[in-house]
């Protein structure tokens, strides 16, 4: 399947959602899993990484079932837009704070799941202003 028939498709948006959920299970089951070890290896506060394991999870589970939904709830795809945005956000004031200060693993751990949510925004944002305008009733 060429790029543009992926961009085109009409489950551009419901996929993308769908990806953003399985991020979220993998990275939450990590850190639900093994958070002392993760915390070690990232030198993040273990708190942190189970806490942030346990909304992930909550999110992806969120995100998967807003997939399934027809139509689409695009109020709620919005909001999640600025979630993945505001999450993206968190990610960089969490490393330029000088609160914490995460070994290399954990700076590129957290700089990969901010250009990831990122990425996820952009392409929710995209499928959002490429989908049809829903009726108001």
């Amino acid at each position: 399947m060429s790029s543009s028939s992926i961009l085109s498709s009409p489950h551009f948006l419901r996929n993308v959602l769908r990806v953003d959920a399985l991020s979220c299970i993998a990275c939450g089951a990590l850190q639900v899993a093994f958070p002392a070890a993760m915390a070690r290896l990232l030198n993040l506060p273990e708190g942190l990484v189970a806490y942030t394991g346990e909304f992930l999870l909550v999110y992806a589970a969120a995100v998967a079932f807003v997939s399934t939904r027809n139509p689409l709830p695009r109020g709620v795809i919005w909001a999640l837009v600025a979630g993945n945005l505001g999450w993206a956000l968190a990610c960089v004031l969490l490393l330029v704070s000088g609160r914490l200060a995460p070994s290399m693993l954990g700076v590129a751990y957290v700089v990969m799941q901010a250009l990831t949510v990122a990425v996820l925004a952009e392409l929710q944002y995209f499928g959002l202003r490429r989908a049809a305008p829903q009726p108001a009733w």
